[in-house]
């Protein structure tokens, strides 16, 4: 791909091809952005090259920036060259002094002297700063470098691994012989003393002086946090091609990129990854790392006393991490090739991607990593000063909102409770009078969530009926109080359960002694934890509990329901006037739901936006941006100034497109799809209900498409009949043939009824302002999330330059202004209004009879 260099005004911008001219205002939108520290909105259609705009425009803001701050660095050292008193930090002598009159004052009231010499002081310090930076920065360029060019590198940690793999393999005979020579006859009783003269088990020197756990050296001293990007998308496709577009662009060779993902995506040790579930992966490799701190720990015991622990992760070894480390900054590789990296190198792909973020110049990342403070603080991201580029942008709200929302059932709430209550009974002796007096809390807080929702702690949920039914809507303070935990310091518990662990060594109980162990007379309360967990899960078998031989594998275990509880408690501690409590009771206590609902998303957005130098949100369809303003920017206090908009058309001709409103049908009826009028059997549609079945209909649909026009076929085309927000209502490409007319039947408002978008709206009319001549914001709401959905749904129509598609809008409610101003500009300004059926399908045979016609 050739390198088509732009020059927009002074600022050079490398592009793989001569670029459309709605790329090159995106990408010098863009570096003003970046360059004066703003919050940008971008929208730019699908189909017009929107990721490529955004990383040449990105990327030439880095490259120019580092070549700045490279120069006055430079300037700076060669100003610092000059001693400071002969190198001496000494004040000036006296005589010097003297010959200032003593009211020479500085305006701190300070003499002159005293504040230049704090001056060249500060100045000398960040001269030593720079040349260490200057060292380190060496340093990281030399050792890939030589890793780009130098293959035996690579080669030679392979050979150190082999070796090392192959020490294991003889210590294990070793041990396997000794074993078997010891079995005939037990070993004799040492004498007095005897002890002293048998040699320990031998540990080198690398061994012994090397750090034993990723959690020990979360950065490498030598590295500093480089300015860099922060690029977030959805899914993990969306990345996967984004990181394709950035290896296909003149960037593609020098840029230091690291991709993130979860333990799932990352995970290269084959019987953590068979877990399949999130939380036991994630559990399970923790689990892991402890095991490999409590083994060292072990091995300094005597003998008879250790204990058998599971085996660390072959893959969690410091030295491979930070070869891999290197080896992910040398060119841009997506998780796939990260993965692929981590098994040849038999380093942790997940813990190696996150060594060399300090480094990385382009960081791809999910949006959950980067939205949530937790998540980002786990993963070393620091936001400081930082560039953040958030892509498919039009559901961020609902996004942020979505990860801060969380939902306890009764079931998990009983099953935290037993399992809690069993371990504080088997450790409570061992335990100090804190942690007892915070897990006796914990207990409380789940007895009284449990009665808040009408059951009882004590009793199985999936047998326990309910007397009342139905929802209920509690502001956080009146839940406290109804609950009666008012008085208990939810901040304290939040904090003692991120610093004790408390959920994941509970997690470690009830998989060591669940549903595997049998009980004896030395453990009597965990006859009752087993029988109980087997409850809540009727869907599975019953075995019969038998002791674990030794060496036999553990059946896994459920993750802690605790883990998902902590969310809800740390929710709990959001501001009263910023979130709600949804009381949900069904028909029995395990199918009941406590739920937190966050109102106010600006509050977990409000860091991002106060850390970053810029925060780009950008999408194909952003309209209508005034929820970004008013939900998410303003509520997190970033100033009207701050803001810019940036807004392109598309880059199909005109008369590519034909968007139509029809307000009437063939019998002249007026369409207008209500609530109301939703039982009328003309207006009724279907899509697959399972997931699984969606690829299979695409399959069918596409084959019909592909045999239209065949010599004999009488196949003239093909009807795909989907719902707004279902399984292909995004992510899905119908380009092309895929794709001619997009049928938007009725108006897809959200459901009125529902009692969080009855709180969200209420919660809007009374913290936005109201503008004259503009409906209440709550209302405001629902037109917008019901034109977001419309304008993400039809926008996928058009794909790419010559494609072409008919819109169809079939609701005459489309044609009111306030209404079509919320359509996207490139769609907007073509839009015809068709009063009747008639005319409006002359149109449209017209247009399809002319694109369809070879040119």
């Amino acid at each position: 791909m050739s390198n088509k260099t732009q020059e927009i005004g002074d600022i050079h911008f490398p592009f793989p091809f001569t670029p459309y001219s709605i790329q090159k205002d995106f990408m010098a939108e863009l570096y003003r952005v970046l360059e004066a520290g703003k919050i940008g909105i971008f929208e730019s259609p699908t189909g017009t090259g929107k990721s490529l705009s955004v990383i040449c425009g990105a990327l030439s803001w880095l490259r120019d920036f580092e070549q700045k701050k490279h120069q006055e660095e430079a300037r700076l050292l060669k100003a610092g060259t000059t001693p400071l008193n002969d190198g001496k930090e000494q004040p000036p002598p006296l005589s010097a002094s003297c010959k200032r009159t003593p009211d020479t004052l500085s305006p701190a009231g300070e003499p002159d002297w005293v504040t230049q010499f704090v001056q060249k002081k500060e100045e000398r310090d960040l001269v030593d700063r720079l040349k260490e930076e200057q060292v380190r920065r060496k340093k990281r360029e030399e050792r890939l470098q030589q890793m780009r060019h130098n293959a035996q590198l690579k080669y030679a940690a392979k050979r150190v691994r082999q070796e090392e793999e192959e020490m294991e393999r003889l210590l294990r005979l070793s041990r396997e012989m000794l074993a078997a020579g010891t079995g005939a006859k037990p070993l004799e009783q040492l004498a007095s003393g005897e002890e002293e003269l048998v040699l320990a088990e031998y540990e080198s020197d690398e061994e012994k002086g090397a750090p034993s756990g990723v959690d020990e050296d979360e950065d490498d001293p030598e590295e500093e946090h480089v300015t860099k990007i922060y690029y977030c998308s959805r899914t993990h496709s969306q990345l996967a091609q984004f990181v394709h577009e950035v290896q296909r662009s003149p960037f593609g060779k020098d840029t230091r990129l690291v991709s993130l993902g979860s333990r799932q995506n990352l995970c290269v040790n084959e019987d953590v990854k068979t877990l399949g579930s999130v939380q036991l992966i994630n559990d399970r490799c923790m689990e892991m790392q402890r095991s490999k701190h409590e083994n060292r720990a072990e091995e300094e015991k005597p003998k008879r006393r250790r204990q058998e622990h599971q085996a660390a992760c072959p893959f969690y070894n410091y030295e491979q991490l930070q070869l891999l480390r290197d080896q992910v900054l040398v060119g841009v590789k997506d998780i796939e090739q990260l993965v692929a990296l981590g098994k040849e190198a038999r380093a942790c792909p997940y813990y190696g991607s996150r060594f060399a973020i300090p480094a990385a110049q382009l960081v791809v990342l999910p949006y959950q990593m980067l939205l949530h403070a937790a998540t980002r603080q786990a993963a070393g991201i620091r936001l400081q000063g930082q560039v953040v580029v958030i892509d498919e942008a039009h559901n961020l709200i609902d996004t942020i909102t979505g990860i801060h929302s969380v939902e306890v059932s009764g079931s998990q709430l009983c099953q935290a409770h037993s399992q809690l209550l069993q371990y504080m009974e088997r450790y409570g002796k061992r335990l100090k009078a804190k942690n007892l007096m915070y897990i006796k809390q914990i207990l409380y807080l789940l007895e009284k969530f449990v009665t808040v929702l009408g059951g009882n702690v004590k009793q199985n949920p999936n047998t326990q009926s309910l007397s009342q039914t139905g929802t209920e809507l509690k502001t956080i303070n009146d839940f406290l109080f109804q609950t009666q935990i008012d008085n208990i310091n939810l901040f304290k518990v939040r904090h003692y359960c991120e610093k004790s662990m408390i959920s994941r060594k509970l997690f470690g109980f009830t998989e060591r002694y669940g549903i595997v162990l049998a009980p004896s007379r030395e453990q009597p309360n965990l006859a009752g934890l087993q029988h109980f967990l087997q409850s809540l899960q009727p869907t599975v078998t019953k075995t019969p509990v038998t002791p674990v031989e030794d060496g036999e594998a553990r059946v896994p275990r459920p993750a802690s329901p605790l883990m998902h509880i902590e969310s809800f408690l740390a929710a709990l501690t959001t501001a009263n006037q910023d979130g709600r409590v949804i009381l949900s009771r069904q028909g029995s206590l395990s199918q009941s739901s406590l739920k937190f609902l966050l109102l106010n998303p600006a509050v977990h957005f409000a860091q991002v936006v106060k850390e970053c130098r810029a925060v780009v949100i950008a999408g194909g369809t952003m309209q209508p941006v005034s929820d970004f303003r008013e939900q998410l920017l303003a509520c997190a206090g970033v100033e009207a100034e701050r803001v810019v908009e940036f807004s392109c058309g598309h880059v199909i001709p005109p008369d590519n497109i034909l968007p139509l409103i029809i307000c009437s049908g063939p019998s002249s009826q007026q369409l207008e799809f209500t609530y109301q009028k939703r039982e009328l059997p003309q207006m009724i549609f279907q899509e697959p209900k399972r997931a699984n079945q969606v690829e299979q209909v695409l399959m069918e649909y596409s084959r019909c498409i592909k045999c239209c026009g065949q010599a004999g076929g009488t196949v003239t085309g093909a009807l795909l009949l989907s719902v707004v927000g279902g399984k292909m209502s995004e992510g899905i490409n119908f380009s092309d043939d895929l794709g001619r007319c997009v049928v938007m039947v009725g108006m897809p408002y959200p459901n009125i009824k529902s009692p969080e978008l009855q709180e969200k709206m209420a919660y809007l009319d009374q913290t936005l302002p109201r503008v004259p001549g503009q409906p209440p914001p709550g209302k405001a709401l629902v037109e917008n999330l019901c034109m977001k959905a419309v304008n993400q749904s039809i926008g996928r129509a058009i794909r790419h330059q010559k494609d072409f598609a008919s819109i169809v809008l079939l609701d005459q409610r489309y044609a009111r202004p306030p209404i079509l101003e919320k359509l996207p500009a490139w769609i907007r300004d073509r839009v015809e209004v068709r009063a009747t059926f008639g005319p409006a399908f002359a149109t449209m045979r017209k247009f399809h009879r002319e694109k369809s016609v070879p040119s």
